[in-house]
């Protein structure tokens, strides 16, 4: 064997070894990569951005309670011109609102729709000047009462109304509401009479106005407050006393109720459900 062959074998065999080298580092690599990518397939990287719910980056300064009234019912409640809402209701709400430290949503909703609203979720609590009865109570819960409600007859002065001889008269009310269920029982349909009841006090007004109605019962407040502008019109006879508490009406088991009791005696003892009452209800 020569010089040569051997320096050629040398060459090439330090080739082959150069190029197993290469190969091995290839592999290597290979399986290095491939154990990178199974790692970070095992444990992915938790990415939170700004919008995440895990991050709270602005906490809420107080509790948000969300209340439904009517906004047709004065003086308990009303809508204003610029669609904003007014009435006792709506102030005894804001001021149990401020006593709990809380931040009051007070919405307006058809009072045929209050009950199922509430049921539904779409709000927390209603404070509509809704009365406490069995009925309601076995779907709701019912805080202390914060007004008692008495029932007053309306009629024109000149009809000669006698609410001792109620017989023969069209006689109107809001339905759902405890007079419309006291005209249901005592004289629908009995000594020629006939009640009719409406989805609000405003349309049944209406219609005692315009002489489609004879009388209506109504809440001695919300009649009051309609007779300032209707002086053809009086209440009649003597105010009928049927227990009739209004209360905050929240769902059953709710802890929020517990809340609004507390706030309530808070706002009787200071004064300030006694300010209300006087600012929107004396004569």
């Amino acid at each position: 064997m020569n010089v040569e062959t051997v320096s050629t074998k040398i060459a090439n065999g330090l080739k082959l070894t150069n190029r197993l080298k290469l190969a091995t580092l290839a592999l290597m690599s290979v399986i290095a990569l491939s154990a990178c990518d199974d790692a970070s397939h095992a444990n992915p990287t938790k990415h939170t951005d700004n919008n995440s719910t895990d991050v709270n980056t602005n906490p809420p300064t107080g509790v948000t309670i969300r209340i439904a009234t009517e906004g047709a019912y004065p003086p308990f409640n009303h809508t204003n011109a610029d669609g904003s809402l007014g009435g006792f209701d709506v102030d005894v709400a804001n001021a149990m609102c401020q006593q709990m430290q809380a931040n009051c949503d007070i919405v307006a909703q058809d009072w045929d729709g209050l009950i199922p609203g509430l049921l539904a979720k779409k709000y927390d609590a209603i404070i509509a000047g809704m009365s406490v009865t069995p009925e309601r109570q076995q779907r709701l819960d019912f805080t202390q009462p914060y007004f008692a409600n008495t029932m007053v007859w309306m009629a024109a002065k000149d009809k000669g109304f006698d609410v001792n001889n109620i017989n023969g008269f069209n006689l109107g009310g809001q339905r759902s509401t405890t007079p419309g269920a006291y005209l249901l029982e005592h004289y629908d349909g009995k000594n020629g009479n006939q009640v009719n009841l409406y989805d609000s006090y405003e349309n049944a007004y209406l219609d005692l106005a315009s002489g489609r109605s004879d009388a209506v019962l109504a809440e001695k407040v919300s009649a009051q407050t309609w007779l300032k502008d209707n002086a053809h019109f009086t209440i009649v006879g003597d105010e009928i006393d049927n227990n009739d508490n209004i209360a905050v009406a929240v769902r059953q088991a709710d802890a929020l109720k517990e809340k609004f009791n507390k706030a309530l005696t808070e706002l009787k003892n200071n004064g300030k459900l006694a300010q209300l009452e006087q600012q929107h209800f004396a004569q």
